[in-house]
């Protein structure tokens, strides 16, 4: 089904007033477009999809600039992908329960307009956040949610991985253990937030929560599996990316800072 304006969507879900969707209840009103399939061919897409590798950056100053992003954003403006990662911190989505975090200690707990219960980021882990108008796309949420399933699957498999979905919860799995998380919030048939894909990171602050609001959820690392780097998993998450959005090879790289209209935000929150 298509989504109210201000939609959110994560693990563990919860609706309420606030068009939060609760993810099983979730069905896509159409096919997913595959790679290179009606919306490229058409030609409804802009001419390319942008990405930003921003490197190591603070979790709110990332999150107020996609809401920037968002809000300022028109019919013309290009789809981005932002690929970066954070130091320490655990977010929790506005489902999230105040259980679930069970001992956070000295790293930073932030309240975010995402769906989904808590989770943790830091270093090693690498973010992709996708900034994509879906009603140009011609995409439902769920599609959405499908669409950056299946770039993840399709990068682990490349390893030689098998990996697969859980029912009921966003994100993917090997051997039943979660290796990438998602969250989403769209306001006005335009996403941000996105996807967390676990590298080489210390897993340690997993143990203070239930990540995404499941007790005794193990989480692991690619690193666990294969010898690769965040920048190649960078490299081959862009490819997938552009694949399943049908925008093929047709993407650039086109800074490693936050966009312009995130300036002046940025200056208002250092006052």
């Amino acid at each position: 089904m298509r989504t109210s304006p201000g939609s959110a969507i994560g693990g563990g879900g919860l609706a309420h007033r606030d068009f939060l969707i609760n993810t099983p209840m979730l069905t896509a009103d159409k096919p997913f477009a595959k790679s290179g399939e009606s919306r490229a061919a058409s030609g409804s897409l802009p001419q390319r999809l942008h990405i930003r590798r921003l490197g190591l950056m603070d979790y709110e100053t990332v999150w107020r600039a996609m809401q920037a992003f968002t809000d300022n954003r028109d019919d013309g403006t290009p789809d981005e992908i932002w690929l970066l990662e954070h130091p320490p911190v655990f977010t929790q989505g506005q489902a999230g329960r105040a259980e679930h975090l069970l001992a956070p200690g000295d790293i930073p707990v932030i309240q975010v307009d995402r769906g989904g219960q808590v989770t943790y980021h830091g270093p090693g882990q690498v973010i992709a956040y996708t900034l994509i108008d879906i009603g140009r796309l011609d995409l439902g949420v769920r599609e959405l949610v499908t669409a950056i399933e299946d770039a993840v699957l399709g990068v682990l498999d490349g390893y030689g991985i098998k990996a697969q979905r859980l029912a009921g919860t966003p994100g993917i799995y090997v051997e039943g253990v979660k290796i990438a998380s998602l969250g989403l919030r769209v306001r006005k048939g335009r996403s941000f937030h996105g996807l967390a894909f676990n590298v080489n990171m210390d897993l340690e602050p997993f143990q203070r929560i239930n990540p995404c609001g499941l007790r005794g959820m193990q989480v692991t690392n690619l690193c666990a599996f294969v010898e690769t780097s965040s920048a190649e998993v960078e490299d081959r998450l862009i490819a997938g990316l552009g694949e399943v959005l049908g925008y093929d090879n047709r993407f650039r790289q086109v800074a490693d800072r936050l966009p312009r209209c995130a300036a002046k935000l940025m200056q208002d929150l250092a006052v």
